[in-house]
């Protein structure tokens, strides 16, 4: 018998959860969580954006966004320019202490993902990519098909 539903979910799983654990060891010194680590990479990449853009970029509810970005805020990581009349179009940008962090999270993405890809040729992993973003893509329109 064919074990590919076993095998992607669980990896998938694992994977998904080794990333989530990671993220919230990196950050546990600054009292930050998982959601944390992605708005502030992003931002730290950047520059500015809004939650609107960053909802998009972490895959992430609106909700759990703006969550994050009130934290953040109230925390002095990010500030909101928000001469819009809604937050969630006003862009928001990373403090001082935000970019120390920021900075140091972006080096320590990719010592991880260097440390991850060790034993992985350039060609293998692009094909990855390749694949898991047809899946996506696939898994994508599934859910959004009006058969479901």
């Amino acid at each position: 018998m064919d074990n590919r539903f076993e095998n992607f979910t669980i990896l998938i799983s694992k994977i998904n959860r080794n990333i989530k654990k990671i993220k919230n060891l990196e950050m546990k010194e600054y009292n930050l969580r998982s959601i944390h680590v992605s708005c502030l990479y992003y931002l730290y990449v950047n520059s500015t954006l809004t939650a609107s853009e960053l909802c998009e970029k972490c895959a992430e509810d609106k909700a759990s966004i703006s969550r994050a970005l009130d934290h953040l805020e109230k925390n002095n990581y990010v500030i909101c320019d928000s001469k819009y009349q809604k937050r969630y179009n006003s862009p928001f940008s990373l403090t001082e202490k935000g970019n120390e962090v920021g900075n140091k999270l972006y080096d320590k993405v990719n010592v991880i993902l260097n440390e991850a890809n060790e034993y992985i040729e350039e060609d293998e992993r692009i094909l990855f990519y390749e694949s898991l973003s047809k899946i996506s893509n696939s898994l994508e329109k599934i859910c959004n098909s009006k058969d479901l």
